[in-house]
């Protein structure tokens, strides 16, 4: 009869728990080691389990697969490491001679044949490699078809590239070296970019513009032409009216700031470079 301090191999019952199992007990048992297990009434008397799981490769739960095959894989011994929904890693033996970590539920639904050497591209050992900015950390996984590495910027910021982009030189940084060549194109002086200014008053729309003239859309709810400016990172308000070209007269009225500024720089009859215009409407 099960009772407090009955022993089985490794371990001691201290106390019954409220849980149930298949209408048995369940008993919380301590084991020499110091660990602690929960077992009901049925597993004690069978004495199928006899520590916590110190002395086992596999602990009580897990899918013990040790020795099986899968793809060119063999399953040596499980990990204490945890896949990224919570699957246990198998440590395995590639038919090519690697060692490598598979997370179980890759090998069983056959995500994971091998330890990259069936890819297609092969897998590259990047590890350590330094591409543009970029310092490979570790290996990420492979999606759509492209083995991907996780990757270290030089400005600090972690990213996630793939091989191929890496190997042909298209992704150098995690995004921070365009940004900056995308500032300097804009020239901003003041918070305010001397290109955009340039480009709307040579009379290039905004990109998300409906109405055909920058800073003038149609407002629904109260069926009024509103005008608007922005400058130095501020919309201002030029007014609501019923008629388009009011409208169009208060924004060409406002974009006397915009006159004002280049003026001020020496910049108002020099040739836009191009660019993509995103003031905000």
């Amino acid at each position: 009869m099960i009772r407090v301090g009955y022993r089985v191999g490794l371990l001691t019952v201290e106390e019954p728990t409220q849980q149930r199992k298949a209408g048995y007990i369940v008993w919380r048992c301590r084991c020499d080691c110091g660990g602690e297990i929960l077992l009901d009434t049925r597993c004690l008397k069978r004495g199928s389990v006899r520590d916590c799981g110190c002395t086992m490769a596999v602990r009580p739960g897990q899918r013990d697969i040790t020795g099986m095959r899968f793809g060119r894989l063999t399953a040596i011994c499980p990990t204490k490491d945890r896949g990224s929904q919570g699957s246990v890693v198998w440590l395995c033996k590639c038919d090519c001679g690697k060692e490598t970590k598979v997370e179980l539920g890759h090998m069983i639904s056959g995500l994971c044949k091998s330890c990259g050497c069936l890819s297609h591209p092969p897998r590259k050992d990047f590890i350590g490699k330094r591409f543009g900015q970029l310092t490979v950390m570790e290996y990420a996984g492979k999606r759509g078809g492209m083995h991907r590495w996780k990757c270290l910027c030089d400005c600090g910021k972690e990213t996630i590239v793939g091989q191929t982009l890496l190997q042909k030189g298209k992704t150098k940084s995690c995004g921070c070296l365009q940004a900056m060549v995308y500032k300097e194109n804009l020239k901003l002086i003041e918070g305010t970019s001397v290109t955009i200014l340039q480009a709307i008053k040579k009379g290039r729309l905004i990109k998300t513009n409906t109405s055909g003239y920058n800073g003038v859309y149609y407002n629904k709810r109260c069926r009024r032409w509103i005008a608007q400016i922005t400058f130095q990172g501020r919309t201002r308000y030029l007014g609501s009216f019923e008629m388009l070209e009011d409208a169009v007269k208060a924004r060409q009225q406002g974009e006397e700031i915009y006159d004002k500024f280049l003026e001020s720089l020496g910049q108002a009859d020099r040739k836009p470079e191009v660019c993509e215009v995103t003031e905000s409407e």
